[in-house]
């Protein structure tokens, strides 16, 4: 699990810098280094919502309460 943990988070990070650079610069760095709408494209936008969605999970160690 510490691996699927890792590469989650590692794809979560790059889905944000990409929205950051698109936010604050208009540009997709995925589709600069893959090509617009190309099949490895896609492939990169899934991974970020897959590992979003169980990035979700997450929130339970984050906001629980030790006290």
């Amino acid at each position: 699990m510490k691996f699927l943990n890792c590469f989650c988070l590692t794809i979560a990070i790059v889905g944000c810098i990409n929205w950051g650079l698109i936010g604050f610069f208009d540009f997709n760095l995925v589709s600069g280094i893959f090509g617009d709408g190309s099949i490895l494209t896609r492939i990169v936008y899934a991974l970020v919502g897959l590992s979003g969605l169980y990035l979700i999970g997450f929130y339970g160690l984050a906001c629980r309460d030790d006290a």
